[in-house]
C-alpha cells in the first residue's frame, strides 16, 4: 500500500459528510458528533495495526510499535468550531493516517509511531482551548477555574467530561503519554492569506506567536451632548479611538510579523445624548519574539497614557491573558524545509498567529514542527474554508517526507 494522497482528500470529504451539515462542520468536542468522528477515525486506523488508547484527558492515541520504544508523534485534532470548515484540525489526523498506512506497509519502523487526536483543541463549547494537549504537556493549571465553567445550556464542564469518560481531577495524568516522545509533527491549514499571496502551496511554521491580551479602560466624564462645548469635553471614546489608530503604527515599527488588534469597544452610557464616560477596549497583541512582544505592549501603554493626558481623561490597564512565544525546533525546521522543497519546489517560513496543540507539545520540551498548506482567501472557522485539492495532496506528501526524515534523524 503506497502513499495515496488522493485517499486523504476522499476521507476528508467522507468525514465532512458524516459530521457536518449545510452550515459547516459540527464536530464540537464533548458532543455526540465529536464521538462519531472519533469512532470514524478508530475504524480507519485500527486496521493498520495500531493499538488505540484514550488517556485521562480524553486524547485518542494510536500506537504502531517500532524497533525502539522512543516515539515519533503525528497528530492534530478532529474537533471543530460550530459551523466550521472541512479542513481545520481534521486534515492533521487524516493525513497522518495515510502516512501511518505507508509506514506500516514498509515493516517495522526504527521508532514507534504514535498518532494522537487531541481532545478539545478549539475550546468551542466551554471556552478552554488546548484542553487535551495542555493536560498531556503538564501546563494545565486552571482546574479550579474549569470546574466552574458552563456551556450555553448551563451544563458544567466536569459533567460534560464525565459523559465522555474523563475525570477533570485526573486529566494531568495524561502527562505519561509524552514520556519517551522523540519529536512531534503536525500539518495544518494556514488559516491566513500569506501563502496564497506568495502563490505557494506549502510553508514551514517557525513557531506560535506569544500573546498579550488586555482590557484597556479610558475614563472621562458623562455630559450632555447638546450643552457641553467641544473644548470642555472629557470624552473617553476619544482616547480609545486614538489608540486604535496608533496600533497599526506600533505593529509597523516593531515589524517581524507583529499584529495588534482592538477587538471590541464598549462605551457607557452608550446613548446618543451623552459624552462617553467610559470606553472599555479589548486589546490583543502578538509576536514570535518575546522581546518585541514586550516592546509592543510598552508602546501601546505609553501611547494610551499620552492620549489620556491630551484628552484630559484617565486610563487603566488590566491583563486578561498572556502566553510566551513558542519557537519550533531548528533541526525539524530544516527537515521540514527539505520536505516541502522536495514536493513543491520552494519553501517559505512563517509564524503561526493562531495557537495550536503543537505549541503545548513544544512547551513540554519535545522537538516540534508544523507544516502549513495554503488556505484559499485566508478563511477558516467558516464553511467557506477551502484549499485546492492538489495542494492538500502535496501537503500529505510533504508530511510523509518529513516523517521519513524525522525517523532517520531521531532513531
Amino acid at each position: 500500500m503506497s502513499l495515496s494522497p488522493g485517499r486523504t482528500v476522499a476521507e476528508l470529504r467522507e468525514l465532512q459528510e458524516l459530521t457536518g451539515d449545510e452550515n459547516g462542520a459540527q464536530r464540537v468536542a464533548w458532543t455526540e458528533t465529536w464521538e462519531r468522528a472519533r469512532q470514524w477515525l478508530r475504524e480507519k486506523v485500527v486496521p493498520v495495526g495500531a493499538e488505540e488508547e484514550i488517556d485521562e484527558a480524553g486524547n485518542q492515541w494510536f500506537t504502531l510499535p517500532g524497533a525502539s520504544e522512543r516515539a515519533l508523534l503525528l497528530g492534530g485534532h478532529i474537533d471543530s468550531v460550530p459551523n466550521g470548515g472541512w479542513l481545520d484540525g481534521c486534515l492533521n489526523v487524516v493525513a497522518a493516517v495515510e502516512v501511518l498506512r505507508r509506514v506500516a506497509e514498509g515493516g517495522t519502523p526504527p521508532l514507534t509511531i504514535r498518532l494522537v487526536n487531541w481532545a478539545d483543541e478549539e475550546g468551542a463549547r466551554f471556552g478552554r482551548s488546548l484542553f487535551g494537549s495542555s493536560a498531556a504537556a503538564g501546563s494545565m493549571q486552571d482546574q479550579d477555574e474549569l470546574r466552574g465553567r458552563r456551556d450555553a445550556d448551563g451544563i458544567a464542564l466536569p459533567d460534560a467530561l464525565a459523559q465522555h469518560g474523563v475525570d477533570l481531577d485526573r486529566a494531568l495524568e495524561a502527562r505519561t503519554q509524552l514520556e519517551g516522545a522523540a519529536a512531534y509533527l503536525e500539518l495544518h491549514i494556514e488559516q491566513g492569506p500569506v501563502l496564497e499571496s506568495l502563490d505557494l502551496p506549502l510553508g514551514v511554521v517557525l513557531g506560535t506567536f506569544g500573546v498579550e491580551r488586555h482590557l484597556v479602560t479610558f475614563r472621562g466624564q458623562a455630559a450632555h451632548a447638546g450643552s457641553t462645548p467641544m473644548d470642555q469635553r472629557r470624552d473617553a471614546l476619544a482616547g480609545a479611538a486614538r489608540l486604535e489608530l496608533e496600533l497599526p503604527e506600533i505593529a509597523r515599527r516593531v515589524g517581524g510579523g507583529a499584529v495588534c488588534t482592538m477587538g471590541g469597544v464598549v462605551t457607557k452610557p452608550g446613548i446618543a445624548t451623552s459624552v462617553v464616560e467610559t470606553a472599555e477596549c479589548l486589546l490583543d497583541q502578538r509576536h514570535l519574539d518575546a522581546t518585541w512582544l514586550a516592546e509592543m505592549l510598552s508602546n501601546a501603554e505609553a501611547a494610551s497614557r499620552r492620549f489620556a493626558h491630551e484628552q484630559n481623561i484617565e486610563v487603566e490597564w488590566e491583563k486578561i491573558w498572556s502566553i510566551e512565544p513558542i519557537p519550533f525546533d531548528d533541526l525539524l525546521l530544516d527537515l521540514a524545509d527539505e520536505a516541502v522543497r522536495e514536493v513543491a519546489g520552494s519553501s517559505h517560513r512563517l509564524p503561526s498567529g493562531p495557537l495550536h496543540d503543537a505549541a503545548e507539545v513544544a512547551r513540554a520540551g519535545i522537538p516540534t514542527v508544523m507544516l502549513f498548506v495554503q488556505s484559499l482567501r485566508g478563511l477558516s472557522h467558516t464553511k467557506l474554508e477551502d484549499t485546492k485539492e492538489e495542494h492538500l495532496e502535496l501537503s500529505v506528501q510533504a508530511l510523509d517526507r518529513l516523517t521519513t526524515k524525522a525517523l532517520e534523524a531521531f532513531a
